[in-house]
């Protein structure tokens, strides 16, 4: 009986042994088979041998916009908003050093390459906002490139239609000026009237905002909330000047309305304490000041995970707007978008702007075109920077007394 239990073992090793052969002949041969008839085999990268070869840096008053330049012929724009320009324009510059020769279609990559560059200087306004426009920049390109705009690089629209303000539905009301540590009853009562009459404007079906804009100090915000009814304003912005995440949460704790921040932070660290200590109804990245269209995306995705909207701050001109509302509409939770007609006027001044709101009911188109969609008459945009009477001035701000204020 072993003898024959032997021979029986023997059998099934060398079946195994056939078996294991002709299917793994099988797989190969599946495979080769399967490469054969795989499209993707056959698909030329049209991408894998693009490279950057310059930027152009272009400052026009207040803004520095940047050009990048590929061996395709294919550019890229992007908008560095926010900072002294001459100042902002020397570090775009500066910083192409590190993306000459490369391909502009690893965004993360090249994301990655500039923001850790430098140990003592990673973060920061100058850095982020710097970043930001070099970003936009990337994701310009690469949209022209595949032919798509650059929401669909991002995920593919959430939304048909994006709700924005200002219009005759939805609008945001200021502080009416710059307080001190404590306000009187007409300072108070100042604040109240504007929103009441904002409401009354918009009508009970419209969308009002209050935005602080840090020139309410933390106590003062406390006095107004009670003044005001919870349910006049979507939310209070700015409530405190960013850096200390217990101010933020004392306020949670004291105010019933919605609060909202975040156009003055930088990247995914400094949005993380409002989610985490859950100080903050509504974050508002700025496209421009936060990394660009790739760090705003990222902070979407932080708040989803705390079940927090977005409402993106925007001042910028119709390239940076075009930029951050591309997030936004491939973003499931936004509640709202800011747009700036002043710059947005200005900027039409040399730019086309690929989308259009509707004033009666408060919401825009989503971007059109090839990446952001946007282009330059470069020719007008020399005539403005050329403008012999502009002079960049830094604000200056001061209280009553003749003390420095937040604002």
């Amino acid at each position: 009986m072993s003898k024959t239990k032997k021979t029986t073992t023997l059998n099934r090793r060398d079946l195994l042994g056939t078996l294991g052969a002709t299917v793994g002949g099988m797989m190969v041969l599946n495979h080769a088979v399967a490469q054969e008839n795989n499209p993707a085999e056959h698909v030329a990268d049209s991408a894998s041998e693009i490279r950057l070869t310059e930027m152009r840096t272009h400052l026009v008053q207040h803004k520095v916009y940047v050009e990048l330049m590929t061996n395709m012929g294919v550019t890229g724009w992007g908008e560095v908003s926010a900072l002294v320009p001459t100042a902002a324009e020397v570090l775009a510059r500066k910083m192409f050093d590190l993306l000459k020769g490369e391909n502009p279609t690893r965004i993360e990559f090249l994301w990655q390459k500039l923001f850790r560059a430098h140990r003592d200087m990673r973060g920061g306004p100058f850095m982020s906002h710097t970043i930001a426009g070099i970003d936009m920049a990337l994701w310009d390109l690469t949209g022209k490139l595949w032919g798509v705009p650059v929401y669909r690089l991002l995920g593919g629209p959430c939304r048909d239609k994006v709700k924005v303000y200002p219009t005759s539905k939805s609008h945001k009301v200021p502080p009416h000026g710059v307080y001190g540590h404590a306000i009187n009853p007409d300072e108070v009562e100042r604040m109240v009237n504007a929103i009441k009459r904002t409401r009354d404007q918009v009508g009970p079906d419209g969308t009002v905002m209050f935005d602080a804009h840090c020139a309410v100090p933390p106590a003062a915000l406390i006095q107004l909330a009670a003044a005001v009814k919870a349910y006049d304003v979507l939310f209070m912005e700015e409530v405190a000047v960013p850096g200390n995440i217990e101010v933020f949460k004392r306020l949670k704790a004291a105010i019933d309305i919605p609060l909202a921040t975040g156009e003055r932070d930088h990247t995914i660290w400094e949005f993380i304490p409002y989610l985490h200590e859950a100080a903050i109804d509504v974050l508002q990245p700025d496209v421009a000041h936060c990394g660009g269209i790739t760090q705003m995306k990222k902070i979407a995705v932080l708040a989803e995970a705390y079940h927090v909207p977005l409402a993106p701050h925007c001042t910028t001109s119709p390239l940076g707007a075009t930029a951050s509302l591309s997030v936004g509409a491939s973003i499931p939770f936004l509640l709202i978008h800011e747009t700036a007609p002043g710059a947005l006027k200005w900027g039409e001044q040399f730019m086309n702007r690929p989308w259009s709101v509707d004033d009666t009911t408060a919401y825009a188109t989503l971007p059109d075109g090839p990446g952001l969609g946007v282009t330059f008459d470069v020719e007008k945009m020399q005539a403005i920077a050329a403008d012999p009477n502009y002079e960049w001035k830094w604000p200056e701000i001061k209280l009553e007394d003749g003390s420095i204020a937040d604002y």
